[in-house]
């Protein structure tokens, strides 16, 4: 089984110490640091672009998580890319069919990250990345609608996690949006192995105890855990 990791979505921390913040929640226990990438256009939102993720690379101990909601990924790969990112995920919903998720996969991988991951929201069919996951390193499943911190979690999509551990796929499955104490034991039931909180983890008054206790309670829903 793939090990669960936690990574914290940067975006709920505060920007104006980010290297202090990433260093604390690096000695809180995250595995990776999320990094959402937001253009305006795919999501209402502007975030993060290539040289924070480069200022990013120099200072994380942990991979960076780098998540793109953005209309055109092809043109920005080699921009995240070079600027560090290990896992790089996309939405196919602005790859359209298959052979345009093809086509951005491998984009990624010739630019050489690491790890590639393709994401869907809410309201997506999981029917839709069928067909690509054996050339991926990653699903990335949306619990929210992109866009804004704070939102509340829509179990509907766990259903896609158990379809996508269904079909075979044992690499990373993420979850974004919502997570917290109670939700994210769902998600580890449903066979999700990639946590992305934010304000669950930056707006604890212990950050290490809730990483910790955020992986404890993972493992006891993990399905094999209880048989």
């Amino acid at each position: 089984m793939q090990p669960f990791l936690i990574s914290p979505s940067l975006l709920s921390c505060d920007f104006a110490r980010l290297a202090s913040e990433v260093a604390r929640v690096e000695d809180a226990g995250a595995d990776w640091l999320h990094v959402d990438v937001m253009d305006g256009h795919f999501v209402p939102n502007l975030t993060i672009g290539p040289p924070v993720v480069e200022a990013l690379s120099k200072v994380a101990r942990r991979p960076l998580d780098v998540h793109l909601m953005i209309t055109d990924p092809l043109k920005y790969a080699p921009h995240y890319a070079k600027a560090g990112a290990h896992v790089l995920t996309f939405h196919v919903e602005v790859a359209g069919s298959a052979a345009g998720c093809r086509e951005v996969i491998r984009a990624f991988r010739s630019e050489g990250v690491p790890q590639v991951g393709i994401s869907l929201n809410p309201d997506t069919p999981v029917e839709r990345v069928f067909d690509v996951l054996d050339e991926v390193d990653l699903v990335l499943v949306m619990s929210v609608f992109p866009g804004f911190g704070g939102q509340k979690f829509l179990p509907d999509v766990l259903g896609k996690v158990r379809a996508l551990r269904e079909r075979g796929f044992e690499r990373h499955i993420e979850m974004d949006g919502g997570l917290n104490a109670a939700t994210l034991p769902l998600c580890a039931e449903a066979g999700t192995n990639v946590f992305v909180a934010g304000s669950a983890i930056f707006g604890a008054s212990d950050m290490h105890a809730t990483i910790q206790g955020f992986r404890a309670s993972a493992a006891s829903a993990r399905p094999a855990a209880r048989a």
